[in-house]
């Protein structure tokens, strides 16, 4: 791997160090330093948006292991989701597990399902494995909409507050830590596991499945993990948007949002562990700024429009906006990212 001018590993921990310089050090710190402190200096109306992003990420971040490391195409994860959410409503608010528990208990059942829809990838892939997770969105969303004694159908379900050790998470404040704390472990844990042995196995299976099974990969054994692990990071960012929202309903997950998660994931950088996180930050911020600024802005400006065409032009302009990312750098902001290292390392300070 490229490193700045001058640097060199002398072991191998330092060559399979994530950061290992100390200008990276420094840059790593000042972004920690800025992100936990953004509270501080964020005005409240961004709230709402900020902890829509964190949890958002860590669904990505799933979907990038699934889709971007193992090459699996998934178009429900939204529904996995919903796994989370409602596993988390119903162990906190009528069994009264902790915190904790519904959190682990929430990625592990969503984790369950997407091992049950992900046995068909052993014998198709590609679009035709993109139906079978449509199906499994679906399915999910008529069980929750249908399964009444449960889940309350479209009355949904209140979810009690998260707290830790007496400390409740009450304020949106107080969720954003929560919140980021789990994004940052989730994309600590994707790197990394991009680096090891299963994540180069995931990239075999991903880059040619014949090949990888003549060199001893177990094909279907690997593809089910990586939908295990994808739904695993589901059900987890399920189980945060429920206790963040204290209201969930089958309606709160569509397939429109799948879909959403796979634009961000494309935009962002299919396969990069920070394309998630420029992904979700470029699509939601720029969804706030044209659901809040440009459609108020059109709606006052052009008078002679008729009633609702804003809104559609909304739509229309988010659209635009995607496509033209897509045509300028289809390999997604991280290859930015990655031009922006490479000139990094001709820097000679870069020690």
């Amino acid at each position: 791997m490229s490193l700045p001018c001058g640097t060199r590993n002398y072991s191998y921990n330092t060559d399979m160090a994530i950061i290992r310089t100390k200008t990276q050090w420094v840059m790593f710190s000042l972004f920690l330093l800025a992100l936990f402190t953004l509270p501080f200096y964020l005005p409240s109306s961004w709230f709402d948006i900020v902890n829509s992003i964190g949890i958002i990420v860590i669904a990505v971040v799933g979907l990038n292991i699934l889709m971007g490391y193992c090459g699996q195409l998934s178009l429900g994860h939204a529904g996995f989701m919903a796994v989370g959410a409602f596993t988390t409503a119903i162990l906190a608010q009528s069994m009264q597990m902790p915190f904790l528990v519904s959190l682990i208990c929430s990625g592990l059942s969503a984790g369950l399902i997407g091992l049950i829809f992900g046995i068909p990838s052993l014998r198709v892939k590609g679009f035709y494995l993109a139906i079978s997770t449509i199906a499994a969105q679906f399915i999910i969303i008529w069980v929750l909409k249908n399964w009444t004694d449960v889940t309350h159908g479209a009355n949904g379900l209140d979810v009690m507050q998260a707290s830790i050790g007496g400390f409740i998470f009450d304020s949106e404040i107080k969720h954003f830590f929560l919140i980021f704390s789990i994004a940052a472990v989730s994309v600590l844990f994707a790197t990394n596991l991009g680096r090891s042995r299963i994540g180069r196995a995931f990239i075999a299976v991903r880059d040619n499945d014949l090949a990888a099974a003549v060199m001893g990969i177990n094909i279907f054994n690997y593809k089910l993990l990586g939908f295990f692990l994808g739904c695993f990071f589901a059900g987890i960012a399920g189980s945060l948007y429920a206790q963040y929202k204290g209201h969930i309903s089958y309606e709160d997950f569509t397939f429109q949002q799948s879909i959403l998660y796979i634009g961000m994931l494309i935009i962002g950088g299919l396969g990069s562990s920070i394309g998630p996180i420029f992904g979700t930050v470029i699509i939601e911020t720029l969804q706030k700024l044209l659901t809040n600024w440009v459609a108020p802005w059109l709606e006052q400006t052009i008078t002679f429009l008729p009633t609702g065409f804003s809104s559609g032009l909304n739509l229309m302009l988010f659209g635009l906006a995607f496509i033209l990312i897509l045509i300028f750098e289809p390999r997604g902001i991280a290859r930015l990212w990655s031009l922006f290292k490479g000139s990094y390392r001709l820097w000679p300070f870069s020690y």
